[in-house]
């Protein structure tokens, strides 16, 4: 089953952002992350208005997930993003059809 993790982020310091980025890339990349959704545009079809950045991420089960999450890599990296935004993190597991 693969584990997800769904970031929904509103900039607030766009340089600080821009910093957290290839921080954030390395540590997803080290953990066997792979960014399925990275920004681009949001159709917002039913509630709010939608959040100004998403983020889906796709790792190879919930556990490395976490792993990546809670890694010293990653730790780094999330310090800078909560200087730079505020958001909100959900770690998500697939759905395993068999």
């Amino acid at each position: 089953m693969k584990g997800y993790v769904l970031a929904e982020v509103e900039v607030t310091d766009p340089t600080q952002y821009e910093a957290y980025r290839p921080l954030a890339a390395a540590a997803i990349a080290k953990y066997g992350g792979r960014y399925l959704v990275r920004g681009g545009a949001v159709e917002s079809v039913e509630g709010d208005v939608p959040p100004q950045r998403l983020v889906l991420l796709e790792f190879d089960s919930p556990a490395r997930a976490r792993e990546w999450y809670h890694s010293p890599e990653y730790q780094a990296a999330k310090a800078l993003r909560e200087r730079a935004a505020r958001s909100r993190v959900l770690l998500l597991n697939g759905h395993d059809p068999g």
